[in-house]
């Protein structure tokens, strides 16, 4: 197998994707709403999912107009969440992305605001009239992202995570809350590339896989990112979750055991890649190592 270059292949989706999201986001909403949307979403974050669809997508040869649609789709419900769980009646965060929050710069009314905006606006991009998505595959692409969004998702992980503050969680416990909170739209992400093409059950099966091994390797990272990094490297907050008395993987298995556990994770994501059969799948495979391997 040749040798794949992560650089070349994300540079030159994440510049198509953010043209996208450059046209779409914000454009014609009035009252300041489109300049604190924009803000939430443009010029910041690795844009991990967006490139997840586009990887899955390729895999299985989908249609292009949707993966790039189903990209922008999931990156603006990623930064609606992100919009929210910063306020104050959630995680009350003042820096993200490296600079002040959303209800830092614009209030709390404004911020809300634009999450909402964004959340709608994800679905009105998986919809179009006229850009050569047939509505069937409209209708899957809306599906996977509102069950990876929803109570079965990434709110009902952040109910669980709200509700863990001082509480002593088991290993089981913890897992499913990562699982929900942050690997439902990860995984989401996967699916929805999977479903822009036409996959065998067994294919879908394992890309589902592998979008489970890596969405909660990306949690298990971020937990020890939060003891092992500091704010400006992380763009964001740092030691937030102890001083928070929230329950993370170092918090219960301690350093050592967290790496070890995500390792063992990029290994499952691996070997799903191995099973789906599919012929070229090196830009998932990178992309694990890019989630494992990261230091913001």
């Amino acid at each position: 197998m040749t040798t794949f270059d992560l650089r070349a292949w994300s540079g030159e989706r994440l510049e198509r994707v953010e043209r996208a999201l450059e046209n779409w986001v914000g454009v014609e909403a009035p009252a300041g709403l489109g300049e604190a949307m924009r803000y939430a979403v443009l010029d910041g974050g690795k844009r991990l999912r967006p490139l997840l669809v586009l990887a899955a997508s390729e895999a299985v040869g989908g249609n292009g107009q949707a993966a790039v649609r189903a990209a922008c789709a999931v990156e603006l419900i990623h930064a609606y969440s992100l919009v929210h769980d910063d306020m104050p009646c959630m995680d009350n965060d003042v820096l993200r992305r490296g600079k002040p929050t959303v209800h830092v710069k614009y209030g709390e009314a404004g911020a809300l605001l634009a999450g909402d905006a964004l959340q709608a606006l994800a679905f009105e991009l998986l919809t179009p009239a006229d850009d050569g998505v047939p509505e069937a595959m409209q209708a899957r692409l809306c599906r996977l992202l509102a069950h990876a969004a929803g109570s079965a998702g990434m709110a009902g992980g952040q109910a669980i995570d709200l509700a863990s503050v001082g509480v002593k969680l088991t290993e089981d416990q913890l897992r499913q809350m990562h699982r929900l909170k942050t690997g439902a739209l990860l995984q989401g992400s996967v699916l929805m590339g999977a479903a822009c093409g036409e996959v065998s059950a067994a294919e879908y099966a394992a890309l589902g896989d592998y979008g489970a091994a890596i969405g909660l390797a990306f949690q298990v990272v971020d937990d020890i990112l939060d003891v092992t990094a500091d704010s400006a490297t992380l763009g964001k907050t740092a030691g937030k979750d102890a001083e928070q008395d929230k329950p993370t993987y170092v918090s219960i298995l301690g350093l050592e055991r967290s790496r070890a556990y995500a390792q063992a994770l990029y290994d499952q994501a691996l070997a799903a890649l191995d099973a789906s059969g599919l012929p070229d799948t090196r830009a998932l495979r990178a992309l694990a190592g890019m989630v494992v391997d990261r230091v913001n």
